[in-house]
Protein backbone atom coordinates (compact mmCIF):
# COMPACT_ATOMS: atom_id res chain seq x y z
CA UNK A 1 0.00 0.00 0.00
CA UNK A 2 1.63 3.46 -1.07
CA UNK A 3 1.86 6.23 1.84
CA UNK A 4 -0.40 8.04 0.22
CA UNK A 5 -3.03 5.35 0.93
CA UNK A 6 -1.64 5.15 4.34
CA UNK A 7 -1.66 8.67 4.76
CA UNK A 8 -5.62 8.53 4.00
CA UNK A 9 -6.70 5.15 6.39
CA UNK A 10 -4.58 7.09 8.90
CA UNK A 11 -6.71 10.03 8.82
CA UNK A 12 -9.98 8.07 8.74
CA UNK A 13 -11.99 9.71 11.45
CA UNK A 14 -12.20 6.46 13.95
CA UNK A 15 -14.80 7.26 16.18
CA UNK A 16 -17.51 7.40 13.43
CA UNK A 17 -16.06 4.25 11.76
CA UNK A 18 -16.41 2.48 15.33
CA UNK A 19 -19.14 3.39 16.27
CA UNK A 20 -20.75 2.10 12.97
CA UNK A 21 -18.86 -1.45 13.25
CA UNK A 22 -20.72 -1.52 16.32
CA UNK A 23 -24.38 -0.99 15.43
CA UNK A 24 -23.80 -3.56 12.35
CA UNK A 25 -23.18 -6.19 15.07
CA UNK A 26 -25.47 -5.25 17.07
CA UNK A 27 -27.40 -6.00 13.75
CA UNK A 28 -26.17 -8.66 12.49
CA UNK A 29 -26.42 -10.66 16.11
CA UNK A 30 -30.02 -9.28 16.23
CA UNK A 31 -31.31 -10.83 12.96
CA UNK A 32 -29.15 -14.31 14.42
CA UNK A 33 -31.15 -13.95 17.46
CA UNK A 34 -34.44 -13.90 15.50
CA UNK A 35 -34.02 -16.66 13.50
CA UNK A 36 -31.84 -18.70 15.05
CA UNK A 37 -33.58 -22.28 16.43
CA UNK A 38 -31.58 -24.93 18.67
CA UNK A 39 -32.49 -27.44 15.78
CA UNK A 40 -30.16 -25.23 13.56
CA UNK A 41 -27.26 -28.06 12.18
CA UNK A 42 -24.97 -25.12 12.32
CA UNK A 43 -24.90 -20.72 12.70
CA UNK A 44 -23.30 -20.75 9.28
CA UNK A 45 -26.14 -21.49 7.01
CA UNK A 46 -25.70 -19.19 4.05
CA UNK A 47 -29.45 -19.32 3.39
CA UNK A 48 -29.98 -17.74 7.11
CA UNK A 49 -30.87 -13.56 6.87
CA UNK A 50 -27.59 -13.15 9.47
CA UNK A 51 -25.45 -14.59 7.03
CA UNK A 52 -26.71 -13.23 4.40
CA UNK A 53 -26.50 -9.95 6.12
CA UNK A 54 -23.11 -10.82 6.88
CA UNK A 55 -22.26 -11.22 3.04
CA UNK A 56 -23.41 -7.31 2.47
CA UNK A 57 -21.85 -6.42 5.34
CA UNK A 58 -18.77 -7.30 3.61
CA UNK A 59 -19.88 -6.08 0.12
CA UNK A 60 -20.16 -2.77 2.34
CA UNK A 61 -17.04 -2.98 3.42
CA UNK A 62 -15.39 -3.53 -0.23
CA UNK A 63 -17.36 -0.36 -1.46
CA UNK A 64 -16.05 1.94 1.44
CA UNK A 65 -12.50 0.69 0.48
CA UNK A 66 -12.92 2.09 -3.07
CA UNK A 67 -14.79 4.46 -1.44
CA UNK A 68 -11.58 6.14 0.97
CA UNK A 69 -9.10 5.52 -2.37
CA UNK A 70 -11.15 7.89 -4.22
CA UNK A 71 -10.20 11.44 -4.44
CA UNK A 72 -13.03 13.99 -2.64
CA UNK A 73 -13.52 15.64 -6.09
CA UNK A 74 -14.70 13.00 -7.27
CA UNK A 75 -18.34 12.69 -5.31
CA UNK A 76 -18.63 16.95 -6.11
CA UNK A 77 -17.54 16.30 -9.87
CA UNK A 78 -20.06 13.65 -10.60
CA UNK A 79 -22.98 14.62 -8.33
CA UNK A 80 -25.37 15.48 -10.64
CA UNK A 81 -24.70 13.01 -12.75
CA UNK A 82 -25.19 10.49 -10.48
CA UNK A 83 -28.69 12.33 -9.38
CA UNK A 84 -29.74 11.76 -13.03
CA UNK A 85 -28.71 8.39 -13.05
CA UNK A 86 -31.08 8.11 -9.71
CA UNK A 87 -33.89 9.56 -11.14
CA UNK A 88 -34.00 7.43 -14.64
CA UNK A 89 -33.95 4.21 -11.92
CA UNK A 90 -36.31 5.66 -10.04
CA UNK A 91 -38.67 6.35 -13.16
CA UNK A 92 -37.44 2.94 -14.80
CA UNK A 93 -39.06 1.35 -11.51
CA UNK A 94 -42.32 2.14 -12.11
CA UNK A 95 -42.53 0.34 -14.98
CA UNK A 96 -40.22 -2.55 -14.98
CA UNK A 97 -40.07 -3.08 -11.17
CA UNK A 98 -41.25 -6.15 -8.62
CA UNK A 99 -43.73 -5.99 -6.42
CA UNK A 100 -42.34 -6.84 -3.02
CA UNK A 101 -44.79 -6.18 -0.04
CA UNK A 102 -47.23 -4.63 -1.74
CA UNK A 103 -44.77 -1.92 -2.77
CA UNK A 104 -43.91 -1.53 -6.61
CA UNK A 105 -40.50 0.01 -5.61
CA UNK A 106 -38.02 -2.80 -6.31
CA UNK A 107 -35.68 -3.53 -9.07
CA UNK A 108 -34.04 -6.63 -10.06
CA UNK A 109 -32.58 -9.78 -12.62
CA UNK A 110 -33.74 -13.49 -10.91
CA UNK A 111 -33.13 -13.95 -7.29
CA UNK A 112 -31.19 -10.83 -6.81
CA UNK A 113 -33.02 -7.05 -6.32
CA UNK A 114 -32.44 -3.74 -4.58
CA UNK A 115 -34.58 -0.16 -4.49
CA UNK A 116 -33.72 2.61 -6.37
CA UNK A 117 -34.83 4.63 -3.52
CA UNK A 118 -32.57 3.58 -0.93
CA UNK A 119 -29.94 4.49 -3.42
CA UNK A 120 -30.53 7.43 -4.78
CA UNK A 121 -31.05 8.85 -1.05
CA UNK A 122 -26.93 8.97 -1.35
CA UNK A 123 -27.20 10.46 -4.94
CA UNK A 124 -29.59 13.41 -3.74
CA UNK A 125 -27.55 14.23 -0.89
CA UNK A 126 -24.59 14.71 -3.21
CA UNK A 127 -27.06 17.12 -5.86
CA UNK A 128 -28.19 18.62 -2.80
CA UNK A 129 -24.55 19.43 -1.63
CA UNK A 130 -23.31 20.10 -5.01
CA UNK A 131 -26.09 22.70 -5.34
CA UNK A 132 -26.19 24.19 -2.14
CA UNK A 133 -21.95 24.94 -2.41
CA UNK A 134 -22.10 26.35 -6.25
CA UNK A 135 -20.77 29.72 -6.19
CA UNK A 136 -23.58 31.01 -8.05
CA UNK A 137 -26.21 29.60 -5.88
CA UNK A 138 -28.00 32.20 -3.19
CA UNK A 139 -29.64 30.16 -1.04
CA UNK A 140 -31.61 33.56 0.27
CA UNK A 141 -33.49 34.09 -3.37
CA UNK A 142 -36.91 31.98 -4.04
CA UNK A 143 -36.03 30.39 -7.23
CA UNK A 144 -33.12 28.87 -5.67
CA UNK A 145 -34.65 27.49 -2.67
CA UNK A 146 -37.27 26.42 -5.28
CA UNK A 147 -34.65 24.60 -6.60
CA UNK A 148 -33.22 23.37 -3.40
CA UNK A 149 -36.72 22.02 -2.88
CA UNK A 150 -37.73 20.21 -6.33
CA UNK A 151 -33.87 18.54 -6.02
CA UNK A 152 -34.91 16.84 -2.69
CA UNK A 153 -38.59 16.30 -3.45
CA UNK A 154 -38.86 15.21 -6.97
CA UNK A 155 -37.56 11.85 -6.14
CA UNK A 156 -39.89 11.70 -2.92
CA UNK A 157 -42.68 11.83 -5.84
CA UNK A 158 -41.61 9.22 -7.71
CA UNK A 159 -41.35 6.93 -5.19
CA UNK A 160 -45.06 7.62 -4.51
CA UNK A 161 -46.05 6.40 -7.36
CA UNK A 162 -43.87 2.85 -6.66
CA UNK A 163 -46.43 2.91 -3.85
CA UNK A 164 -43.35 3.10 -1.62
CA UNK A 165 -44.82 5.78 0.86
CA UNK A 166 -42.42 5.03 3.80
CA UNK A 167 -39.63 5.89 1.96
CA UNK A 168 -40.27 8.32 0.33
CA UNK A 169 -41.51 10.44 3.41
CA UNK A 170 -37.73 10.07 4.25
CA UNK A 171 -36.59 12.64 1.93
CA UNK A 172 -38.48 15.03 3.90
CA UNK A 173 -35.64 15.05 5.51
CA UNK A 174 -33.92 17.42 3.52
CA UNK A 175 -35.88 19.88 4.51
CA UNK A 176 -33.06 19.92 7.91
CA UNK A 177 -30.85 20.21 6.01
CA UNK A 178 -32.03 23.62 3.95
CA UNK A 179 -32.81 25.23 6.89
CA UNK A 180 -29.26 24.85 8.41
CA UNK A 181 -28.53 26.74 5.10
CA UNK A 182 -30.91 29.18 5.58
CA UNK A 183 -34.06 28.31 4.70
CA UNK A 184 -36.56 30.61 6.65
CA UNK A 185 -38.16 29.88 10.00
CA UNK A 186 -41.45 30.46 7.93
CA UNK A 187 -41.33 27.12 6.16
CA UNK A 188 -40.92 24.98 9.03
CA UNK A 189 -43.96 26.39 10.39
CA UNK A 190 -46.30 25.97 7.47
CA UNK A 191 -44.75 22.51 7.66
CA UNK A 192 -45.52 21.91 11.19
CA UNK A 193 -48.94 23.75 10.68
CA UNK A 194 -50.01 21.30 8.11
CA UNK A 195 -49.37 18.41 10.23
CA UNK A 196 -51.65 19.92 12.85
CA UNK A 197 -53.94 20.79 10.70
CA UNK A 198 -53.57 17.62 9.10
CA UNK A 199 -54.38 15.35 12.28
CA UNK A 200 -57.17 17.82 12.95
CA UNK A 201 -58.96 16.99 10.30
CA UNK A 202 -58.88 13.31 11.31
CA UNK A 203 -59.77 14.08 15.08
CA UNK A 204 -62.20 16.66 14.25
CA UNK A 205 -65.61 16.73 13.46
CA UNK A 206 -65.34 18.24 9.43
CA UNK A 207 -67.78 21.41 9.60
CA UNK A 208 -66.90 21.90 13.58
CA UNK A 209 -63.25 22.40 12.12
CA UNK A 210 -64.58 25.01 9.65
CA UNK A 211 -66.22 26.61 12.30
CA UNK A 212 -62.90 26.85 14.39
CA UNK A 213 -61.22 27.96 11.99
CA UNK A 214 -63.26 30.60 10.76
CA UNK A 215 -63.43 32.05 14.05
CA UNK A 216 -59.92 31.94 14.38
CA UNK A 217 -59.59 33.99 11.41
CA UNK A 218 -62.38 36.23 12.67
CA UNK A 219 -60.21 36.57 16.13
CA UNK A 220 -57.22 37.45 14.53
CA UNK A 221 -59.03 39.74 12.16
CA UNK A 222 -61.04 42.07 15.16
CA UNK A 223 -57.27 41.59 17.65
CA UNK A 224 -55.12 43.38 14.69
CA UNK A 225 -58.33 45.77 13.09
CA UNK A 226 -55.77 48.64 13.86
CA UNK A 227 -52.95 47.36 11.49
CA UNK A 228 -54.57 46.23 8.84
CA UNK A 229 -56.45 49.57 8.73
CA UNK A 230 -53.11 50.97 7.76
CA UNK A 231 -52.26 47.56 5.31
CA UNK A 232 -55.23 46.33 3.83
CA UNK A 233 -53.16 43.68 2.35
CA UNK A 234 -53.16 42.72 6.07
CA UNK A 235 -56.50 41.44 4.95
CA UNK A 236 -55.97 39.59 2.07
CA UNK A 237 -52.97 37.39 3.97
CA UNK A 238 -55.97 36.45 6.49
CA UNK A 239 -58.37 35.23 4.48
CA UNK A 240 -55.72 33.55 2.22
CA UNK A 241 -54.81 31.44 4.90
CA UNK A 242 -57.72 31.00 6.00
CA UNK A 243 -58.63 29.78 2.29
CA UNK A 244 -55.59 27.76 2.68
CA UNK A 245 -56.89 26.28 6.03
CA UNK A 246 -60.27 25.32 5.13
CA UNK A 247 -59.54 24.15 1.31
CA UNK A 248 -56.56 21.65 3.07
CA UNK A 249 -59.24 20.47 5.69
CA UNK A 250 -62.01 20.34 3.66
CA UNK A 251 -60.86 18.84 0.45
CA UNK A 252 -57.42 17.69 0.38
CA UNK A 253 -57.21 15.72 3.36
CA UNK A 254 -60.01 13.63 2.22
CA UNK A 255 -59.57 13.19 -1.22
CA UNK A 256 -56.12 12.38 -0.06
CA UNK A 257 -57.95 9.57 1.84
CA UNK A 258 -60.46 8.62 -0.39
CA UNK A 259 -58.64 7.97 -3.42
CA UNK A 260 -54.39 8.25 -3.07
CA UNK A 261 -54.07 6.09 0.25
CA UNK A 262 -54.57 2.41 0.13
CA UNK A 263 -56.93 0.57 2.59
CA UNK A 264 -54.12 -0.64 5.00
CA UNK A 265 -52.13 2.80 5.09
CA UNK A 266 -55.63 4.63 5.95
CA UNK A 267 -55.96 1.56 8.42
CA UNK A 268 -52.27 2.12 10.31
CA UNK A 269 -53.17 5.69 10.30
CA UNK A 270 -56.58 5.42 12.29
CA UNK A 271 -54.92 2.62 14.75
CA UNK A 272 -52.23 5.15 15.94
CA UNK A 273 -54.28 8.03 16.47
CA UNK A 274 -56.82 5.06 18.57
CA UNK A 275 -60.01 5.19 16.44
CA UNK A 276 -61.92 3.51 14.40
CA UNK A 277 -62.39 4.17 10.10
CA UNK A 278 -64.84 6.68 9.77
CA UNK A 279 -67.58 5.34 7.44
CA UNK A 280 -66.95 7.62 4.67
CA UNK A 281 -63.17 5.66 4.24
CA UNK A 282 -64.45 2.32 4.99
CA UNK A 283 -65.04 1.30 1.34
CA UNK A 284 -61.15 2.76 0.29
CA UNK A 285 -60.55 0.57 3.11
CA UNK A 286 -61.55 -2.97 1.97
CA UNK A 287 -59.07 -4.34 0.09
CA UNK A 288 -59.74 -7.13 -2.75
CA UNK A 289 -56.77 -9.39 -1.42
CA UNK A 290 -57.44 -11.81 0.35
CA UNK A 291 -53.98 -11.59 2.40
CA UNK A 292 -54.88 -8.40 2.95
CA UNK A 293 -58.41 -9.10 4.24
CA UNK A 294 -57.07 -11.84 6.69
CA UNK A 295 -54.71 -9.66 8.18
CA UNK A 296 -57.19 -6.90 8.51
CA UNK A 297 -59.71 -9.52 10.37
CA UNK A 298 -56.76 -10.25 13.10
CA UNK A 299 -56.37 -6.22 13.50
CA UNK A 300 -54.44 -3.58 11.63
CA UNK A 301 -52.43 -2.87 14.48
CA UNK A 302 -51.74 -6.35 15.30
CA UNK A 303 -47.86 -5.66 15.05
CA UNK A 304 -47.54 -2.78 16.96
CA UNK A 305 -49.64 -4.34 19.49
CA UNK A 306 -47.06 -7.80 19.03
CA UNK A 307 -44.07 -5.32 19.26
CA UNK A 308 -45.22 -3.46 22.56
CA UNK A 309 -45.58 -6.85 24.30
CA UNK A 310 -42.27 -7.59 23.56
CA UNK A 311 -40.56 -4.55 24.40
CA UNK A 312 -42.54 -4.46 27.75
CA UNK A 313 -42.03 -8.16 28.56
CA UNK A 314 -37.87 -7.40 28.46
CA UNK A 315 -38.02 -5.20 31.27
CA UNK A 316 -35.49 -3.30 32.94
CA UNK A 317 -32.35 -5.99 31.87
CA UNK A 318 -33.92 -8.29 29.17
CA UNK A 319 -34.94 -11.95 29.33
CA UNK A 320 -31.12 -12.31 27.76
CA UNK A 321 -30.13 -13.03 24.59
CA UNK A 322 -31.70 -15.97 22.34
CA UNK A 323 -34.51 -16.15 25.02
CA UNK A 324 -37.10 -14.22 23.93
CA UNK A 325 -40.58 -15.20 23.96
CA UNK A 326 -41.94 -13.14 21.38
CA UNK A 327 -38.95 -13.40 18.98
CA UNK A 328 -39.08 -17.44 19.15
CA UNK A 329 -42.00 -18.01 18.41
CA UNK A 330 -42.76 -15.93 15.47
CA UNK A 331 -45.28 -13.26 17.14
CA UNK A 332 -44.35 -10.17 15.28
CA UNK A 333 -44.21 -9.94 11.82
CA UNK A 334 -41.62 -8.53 9.96
CA UNK A 335 -39.29 -9.31 12.78
CA UNK A 336 -35.42 -8.86 11.30
CA UNK A 337 -36.50 -5.84 9.35
CA UNK A 338 -39.07 -3.19 10.07
CA UNK A 339 -39.44 -4.41 13.95
CA UNK A 340 -36.05 -5.23 14.50
CA UNK A 341 -35.86 -2.81 17.74
CA UNK A 342 -38.19 -5.25 19.65
CA UNK A 343 -36.28 -7.91 19.34
CA UNK A 344 -33.52 -5.69 21.43
CA UNK A 345 -35.91 -4.35 23.91
CA UNK A 346 -37.24 -8.09 24.46
CA UNK A 347 -33.47 -9.39 25.03
CA UNK A 348 -31.48 -6.67 26.55
CA UNK A 349 -34.85 -4.82 27.84
CA UNK A 350 -34.60 -1.02 29.32
CA UNK A 351 -31.15 -0.83 29.74
CA UNK A 352 -30.20 -2.52 26.64
CA UNK A 353 -32.57 -0.53 24.73
CA UNK A 354 -31.37 2.63 26.15
CA UNK A 355 -27.65 1.80 25.60
CA UNK A 356 -28.67 1.19 21.87
CA UNK A 357 -30.64 4.93 21.54
CA UNK A 358 -27.08 6.19 23.05
CA UNK A 359 -24.97 4.86 20.44
CA UNK A 360 -27.34 5.92 17.46
CA UNK A 361 -27.22 9.49 18.86
CA UNK A 362 -23.50 9.33 19.51
CA UNK A 363 -23.19 8.62 16.12
CA UNK A 364 -25.66 11.11 14.49
CA UNK A 365 -23.90 13.82 16.84
CA UNK A 366 -20.69 12.86 15.58
CA UNK A 367 -21.19 13.05 12.10
CA UNK A 368 -22.49 16.85 13.01
CA UNK A 369 -19.13 17.38 14.53
CA UNK A 370 -17.37 15.89 11.06
CA UNK A 371 -19.74 18.88 9.17
CA UNK A 372 -19.17 21.73 10.83
CA UNK A 373 -15.58 21.14 10.73
CA UNK A 374 -15.47 20.95 7.37
CA UNK A 375 -13.07 23.98 5.19
CA UNK A 376 -15.77 23.18 1.82
CA UNK A 377 -19.59 23.97 1.82
CA UNK A 378 -20.38 20.54 -0.08
CA UNK A 379 -18.50 18.63 2.61
CA UNK A 380 -20.70 20.41 5.11
CA UNK A 381 -24.09 19.91 3.59
CA UNK A 382 -23.35 16.46 2.84
CA UNK A 383 -22.76 16.00 6.28
CA UNK A 384 -26.08 17.33 7.19
CA UNK A 385 -27.64 15.25 4.62
CA UNK A 386 -26.44 11.74 6.16
CA UNK A 387 -27.08 12.95 9.76
CA UNK A 388 -30.62 13.86 8.77
CA UNK A 389 -31.27 10.55 6.97
CA UNK A 390 -30.05 8.75 9.97
CA UNK A 391 -32.21 10.98 12.31
CA UNK A 392 -35.65 10.20 10.42
CA UNK A 393 -34.99 6.60 10.05
CA UNK A 394 -34.19 5.78 13.49
CA UNK A 395 -37.44 8.13 14.87
CA UNK A 396 -39.45 7.22 12.62
CA UNK A 397 -38.71 3.60 13.25
CA UNK A 398 -38.83 3.51 16.98
CA UNK A 399 -42.32 5.86 16.96
CA UNK A 400 -43.50 3.12 14.78
CA UNK A 401 -42.02 0.20 16.91
CA UNK A 402 -44.01 1.63 19.86
CA UNK A 403 -47.05 3.07 17.91
CA UNK A 404 -46.35 6.45 18.15
CA UNK A 405 -46.34 6.82 14.38
CA UNK A 406 -47.62 4.56 11.54
CA UNK A 407 -46.25 1.35 10.28
CA UNK A 408 -44.98 2.71 7.17
CA UNK A 409 -41.99 0.18 6.95
CA UNK A 410 -38.84 1.99 7.59
CA UNK A 411 -35.84 0.35 8.32
CA UNK A 412 -34.01 0.82 11.57
CA UNK A 413 -30.26 1.72 9.92
CA UNK A 414 -27.69 -0.81 10.46
CA UNK A 415 -29.82 -2.80 12.46
CA UNK A 416 -32.72 -3.95 9.83
CA UNK A 417 -32.20 -6.64 7.45
CA UNK A 418 -31.83 -6.09 4.13
CA UNK A 419 -28.64 -5.58 1.50
CA UNK A 420 -29.55 -2.69 0.15
CA UNK A 421 -30.41 -0.66 3.18
CA UNK A 422 -27.30 -1.58 5.02
CA UNK A 423 -25.16 -0.66 1.64
CA UNK A 424 -26.96 2.50 1.18
CA UNK A 425 -26.17 3.54 4.80
CA UNK A 426 -22.64 1.87 4.24
CA UNK A 427 -21.87 4.07 1.65
CA UNK A 428 -23.39 7.27 3.38
CA UNK A 429 -21.14 7.07 5.94
CA UNK A 430 -17.63 5.83 4.37
CA UNK A 431 -18.58 9.14 1.39
CA UNK A 432 -18.28 11.25 4.56
CA UNK A 433 -15.45 9.98 6.18
CA UNK A 434 -13.21 10.34 2.91
CA UNK A 435 -14.45 13.46 2.51
CA UNK A 436 -13.56 14.31 6.47
CA UNK A 437 -9.75 12.89 5.61
CA UNK A 438 -9.98 16.18 3.24
CA UNK A 439 -11.73 18.80 5.61
CA UNK A 440 -8.84 20.94 4.98
CA UNK A 441 -9.64 21.46 1.50
CA UNK A 442 -12.08 23.35 -0.71
CA UNK A 443 -13.95 20.34 -2.80
CA UNK A 444 -16.28 22.44 -5.54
Amino acid sequence: MSNERKSIFSRVDSVTFLLYIVLVFIGLTTVFSVEYRSTDASIFIMSKSHMKQFTWFGVSLFFGLIILWTESKFFSSFAFLFYTIGIALLVLTIFAGKNVKGSHSWLGVGSFAFQPGEVCKIFTSLALAKFLSLPETNFQTLKHRLIGIAIAMVPSVIIILQDETGLALVYFCFFLVMYREGLPNAFLIIGFSGVILALASLLVDRMLLFLILTGLAIIVGVLMRNTIKRNIVLLFLIIGVWGVGVGFSQFLVPFTFTHVLKGYQIDRVYSMLGKEVPEEYVSNAIDSDEDLKKKRENASDYNVTQSKIAIGSGGLLGKGFLNGTSTKNDFVPEQNTDFIFCAVGEQFGFVGSAILVLIYLALMLRILFLAERQRSPFSRVYGYCVASILFFHFAINLSMTIGLAPVIGITLPFLSYGGSSLLSFSILIFILLRLDVDRQVMIR
